[in-house]
């Protein structure tokens, strides 16, 4: 059950914009991110015949979500490695402390090591998180979400990809075109960070060829593998 951003630009302002994709359950396995049947609908999770690349290792899961780890008054930053190359998340932790907890555990657990980007519409979002590269899985709970908290959806911004209020969990999408900037009008994926550097790098993976996903009848599944291969959590 995929959570979907919405495919076109009219899809993103109009006032149904809602996920896409076949739903998603309220235990963290679904989240948003850009659905649809054009190219520029919401985050959301999609079923499990859109797989790019099924994972070869059951991924780890837990029955709740990890307790407050982070200081909300120090810096946080993601460096992403993947198979196009390397950027970097400067995380909000101040503004969306939960969400950026979140994050952080999952990814010094090894969570995202290996995870591809199973959604990719290039005026709209790239959206990843799902270990099982189908847009339906995710960590086994779900976390609350902090929405206006101060930022904007905008190119390069990162965000949870949801099911609905408070059933995000590991999914995630980077805005890469204007499109994404539509979400504005209903806020629904909380903002926890903002690529600062490498965005080279995300527009390349922006530019993945794609083909339509015979599930959502979305032109949004990439037709080569791009994956994340480690994110190393920087603090000071």
């Amino acid at each position: 059950m995929n959570r979907m951003l919405a495919s076109t630009s009219a899809l993103l302002l109009a006032a149904a914009l809602v996920l896409g994709g076949c739903g998603a359950k309220s235990d963290g396995n679904a989240t948003g991110g850009a659905g649809g049947s054009s190219n520029t609908e919401p985050p959301a999770t999609a079923s499990p015949a859109s797989s790019p690349e099924p994972s070869a290792e059951p991924a780890k899961q837990w029955d709740k979500a990890p307790a407050m780890a982070i200081d909300p008054d120090k810096t946080y930053k993601a460096v992403v490695k993947t198979t196009e190359g390397e950027f970097t998340i400067r995380l909000f932790a101040k503004d969306a402390p939960q969400t950026v907890n979140n994050f952080v555990f999952l990814a010094k657990e090894g969570f995202y090591e290996g995870v591809v980007f199973h959604r990719i519409i290039q005026e709209f979002m790239v959206q990843t998180g799902d270990p099982t590269g189908t847009g339906a899985g995710g960590p086994g709970y779900a976390i609350p979400d902090e929405l206006n908290n101060g930022h904007s959806y905008d190119k390069y911004v990162v965000a949870m990809a949801n099911a609905g209020p408070n059933t995000g969990g590991s999914q995630f999408f980077i805005g890469t075109g204007d499109s994404v900037r539509g979400l504005d009008a209903q806020p629904n994926y909380a903002i926890f960070g903002e690529v600062e550097s490498g965005q080279d790098v995300v527009d390349k993976i922006a530019a993945t060829p794609v083909e339509v996903d015979p599930n959502s009848g979305e032109t949004s599944k990439p037709t080569t593998v791009v994956k994340m291969e480690s994110i190393d959590i920087q603090e000071s």
